[in-house]
């Protein structure tokens, strides 16, 4: 923090994903919790969504004693609220807000951010009115609580995460003009409307008008409320140079600030826990393969992972499979490499074939039908990595030296087959793999650098152009490969790919380790006792506008 910033006396964050495991942003507020308790303990206040709704949430606790004044006066509100505390590092105060019952004021919300900022809500559809709701009813929350605290005797921050929460922005401006607001876009919607529709993004990025597109695209309401909550937030901001570059073109605002995302050491275990926490992961890899297969993998055996939300081109799942055909077909290696796809889908359930072959005292060494999958799908035939997979010739047969496995539930410890949280089955792999083509920040490859484990990632993600701006150097220096990659040149970086996951699964022992220490030291430059900074520069833009 710098002499003569304004900071902050009380600092509310709005995001869907407060308590809510969705993505990245989720791991953006979870890791940054700790850092902020520090700063200003207690103080800064996290609301989400209710979706528990009185049932137990792993994420959240109740405490009864916290805010217990006000929560009598939210009720006078007809505010549904519970307070406690995320369970996470920093443990910090949390307020789930029951969004249900607020629906009927939903014409006349919509007509009054029409009427006060002209946002179109009239082509909305799918996820736009619960988003829309809930950040009313968080925006309600801050309200309330303003006036409980007195707010007009402090420097009081609102800060909103993504589209979702841009009503809420809208509406604390309006009601509110002395609390100071930020809006920060983890990745625009018309941006990844773009890429997600196969339109080329990078090489006509000028010549894109963001309110045209978003007629062409269907996007209206989602852009018209992003583009708002931009124009009209007292500090705007996003997570990397490549968004900001988006930004200024579709919202037609350059961000005051591009606050990177950071990361906290707590999350990976040390010495023996970290040692011991591996050795559990590979042996739970191992046995979901060798269950599949029908066979077990050799001892040293390459483990590789690609992960996130299902987003087919945007996150690069497409190239990252194609990159492992091509391995399959070319390499000449008798290291065997097991590649795992741990992107969540529309799953059914967990596999009772695999589940009883792993729970098995004797080994079977007959392989289960369709050895690619660990989990039913609800929509198998029309799944796209289950389609690529076939298509590429995947059969898992015990001796291809390139092996796929598809895992498609999220990790959280509970799926029936790898029952562990993605961090500790993180931990077991040799390397990942992000060849994204849309990837505004880019957590997973920062997560698996955090561990140890050694990541390919492209310059068009934001964590990418950040560890090239580190200086010289790839694998060996850093942990990190990083392919160029653009609208046009798949097939190169598929290429690349490829030899690269060849070069890493030949490596020594001896070389493996120091590419690991490397990867760490480079993750240690992005802890948020660094990029915190970033955020009391953001703080301090949006209190100087309230002076």
């Amino acid at each position: 923090m710098e002499k003569g910033q304004l900071t902050p006396d009380y600092l509310f964050e709005v995001s869907w994903e407060v308590c809510n495991l969705v993505g990245g942003i989720y791991t953006v507020l979870s890791t940054k919790a700790k850092t902020l308790q520090k700063i200003n303990k207690d103080k800064n206040i996290f609301i989400g969504p209710d979706l528990w709704k009185g049932k137990e949430s792993p994420y959240f606790t109740e405490n009864p004693s916290l805010l217990k004044e006000w929560k009598m006066q939210a009720s006078n509100e007809n505010l549904q609220v519970r307070v406690g505390r995320w369970n996470i590092p920093g443990k910090p105060v949390v307020i789930l807000v029951d969004f249900s019952r607020m629906f009927d004021v939903r014409n006349e919300l919509f007509t009054n951010m029409w009427n006060w900022y002209g946002v179109d809500s009239l082509y909305a559809y799918g996820d736009y009115d619960e988003s829309c709701i809930f950040s009313y009813a968080a925006a309600r929350v801050i309200e309330s609580l303003y006036k409980y605290i007195g707010g007009d005797n402090y420097n009081v921050v609102a800060h909103f995460d993504e589209w979702i929460t841009g009503m809420g922005l809208l509406y604390v401006k309006h009601q509110l003009p002395k609390v100071a607001t930020i809006f920060t876009t983890h990745a625009t919607s018309i941006g990844r409307s773009i890429a997600g529709n196969n339109k080329p993004l990078y090489d006509y990025l000028a010549a894109y008008n963001g309110d045209q597109m978003a007629r062409e695209l269907n996007m209206v309401a989602k852009h018209s409320l992003e583009k708002a909550a931009a124009h009209n937030a007292d500090c705007f901001t996003t997570v990397s140079d490549i968004t900001a570059r988006e930004c200024t073109q579709l919202l037609e605002r350059t961000p005051d600030v591009v606050t990177p995302n950071g990361f906290e050491e707590n999350f990976v275990p040390k010495g023996i826990a970290y040692t011991q926490g591996r050795e559990a992961a590979r042996a739970k890899l191992i046995k979901i393969a060798a269950s599949l297969i029908g066979y077990k993998p050799s001892k040293d055996a390459f483990f590789i992972a690609t992960s996130g939300r299902y987003e087919y081109k945007n996150k690069g799942i497409n190239l990252f499979i194609e990159s492992l055909r091509r391995l399959k077909e070319q390499s000449t290696s008798k290291k065997e490499i097991i590649a795992f796809v741990l992107v969540p889908a529309w799953v059914n359930a967990a596999r009772e074939d695999l589940a009883e072959k792993m729970n098995a005292k004797k080994f079977d060494h007959t392989a289960l039908p369709d050895p690619l999958i660990t989990h039913s799908l609800n929509n198998y035939n029309e799944d796209m990595i289950m389609n690529q997979l076939h298509g590429s010739g995947f059969k898992n047969l015990a001796s291809d030296k390139v092996k796929i496995i598809f895992v498609p539930s999220y990790l959280r410890g509970d799926d029936g087959i790898v029952n562990m949280p993605y961090y500790n089955l993180l931990i077991g792999f040799d390397a990942t793999a992000f060849p994204s083509y849309y990837e505004p920040w880019g957590y997973t490859p920062l997560e698996s650098v955090a561990f140890g484990i050694p990541t390919i990632t492209t310059d068009l993600s934001g964590f990418g152009l950040w560890t090239d701006s580190l200086g010289e150097g790839g694998l060996e220096a850093k942990g990190v490969a990083i392919l160029h990659r653009g609208d046009s040149n798949f097939d190169e970086v598929a290429d690349g790919l490829a030899m690269t996951v060849h070069s890493l699964s030949v490596k020594t022992d001896t070389e493996r380790k120091a590419i690991s220490e490397a990867a760490k030291k480079t993750a240690a430059k992005a802890q948020w006792k660094y990029f915190i900074s970033y955020y009391s520069q953001a703080y301090d833009i949006a209190l100087q506008k309230k002076k």
